[in-house]
């Protein structure tokens, strides 16, 4: 069993500090324990290019046409049975450099898509995606601010473990915490985030949420986007649809229970996801072959160019 600490903080502040105590319960379960500061990697952001999605689904692996510490960082994260990522709260939510390595996992790593993926390679003796990519991994979060401004933080964390479905253990955010290695509450958490993620990635079957319970029963987020029509709200994380009221003042987010299939964090959400997908992609694909659209696309091109660094120009 192998647990996979990554801290996206500063060497050797906070974030690397607490992910390596969280490694050290992970270490007192048995768990073989590896480190990993994103800070020492070269991580490109996506550009959106669907070139993986495109090789993914003409059975070509779904490769990414970036040159970089990616695709390294990623096969460390499929070995690993667990992982804890560390991060700061930025601006209230995760840093940039957290979200690069969110749409870096795009499609090309989603499960839905990847299952989809190998039949297509099986059915066409092409190269089926990496297999690890199938299996099923338990993962925790911690997000550490300076200050309360940390709302949008746990929806942000648990983005990364919707695309590969994996099950999250803990998703914890400590407020008010420049100074967390010195506050032992704090850091007797981070330890026991350790220790739970390593008992989840022992047992996966019997692994549960171990985190306080949000206002979504499905996923514990606790973003609800309320639609102009205010009978209307969705968790902002899993995309479940239903309603919120007050009661005994507590919030309660209630959403009917045969539509749970269609979570994005579901398989079978995925699969409906992909669906959608595949027909607005071959919507795009119809309006690229005709002269309104390419006449469209040339009135844009030709109508200003971006400006560049002398340097660049």
């Amino acid at each position: 069993m192998k647990v996979l600490g990554i801290s996206a903080g500063t060497r050797n502040g906070s974030n690397d500090a607490m992910c390596k105590e969280a490694l050290m319960g992970a270490k007192e379960q048995g768990a073989e324990i590896e480190f990993i500061n994103v800070w020492d990697l070269d991580l490109k952001h996506c550009t959106g290019c669907v070139a993986c999605v495109k090789s993914l689904m003409s059975g070509k692996g779904g490769k990414c046409v970036l040159k970089d510490d990616f695709d390294w960082l990623r096969g460390e994260m499929f070995d690993a049975d667990g992982i804890i990522f560390a991060g700061p709260i930025f601006e209230s939510g995760m840093a940039g450099i957290f979200h690069t390595i969110v749409d870096r996992f795009g499609p090309r790593n989603d499960r839905s898509m990847n299952i989809i993926g190998t039949q297509i390679a099986e059915e066409t003796g092409g190269t089926a995606p990496d297999p690890r990519i199938l299996k099923d991994k338990v993962i925790s979060f911690m997000a550490i601010g300076g200050s309360d401004w940390a709302t949008r933080a746990q929806c942000d964390a648990a983005m990364l473990a919707m695309t590969p479905a994996w099950k999250i253990i803990d998703n914890e955010v400590f407020m008010w915490s420049k100074c967390i290695v010195m506050e032992d509450d704090k850091v007797a958490q981070a330890h026991e985030i350790g220790v739970n993620i390593a008992k989840a990635a022992a047992d996966y079957e019997k692994a549960e949420y171990q985190g306080e319970p949000g206002v979504c029963p499905h996923c514990h987020c606790r973003e609800i986007y309320i639609a102009d029509d205010a009978t209307k709200c969705i968790c902002t994380m899993c995309g479940l649809e239903g309603t919120i009221a007050v009661e005994n003042g507590k919030v309660t987010f209630t959403f009917n229970p045969e539509d749970e299939h269609k979570a994005h964090d579901t398989i079978s959400g995925k699969f409906l996801h992909a669906d959608d997908i595949k027909e607005n992609e071959g919507k795009l694909d119809e309006w690229r072959k005709s002269d309104e659209f390419k006449a469209r696309k040339k009135k844009y091109a030709e109508f200003i160019t971006g400006t560049k660094p002398a340097k660049q120009a």
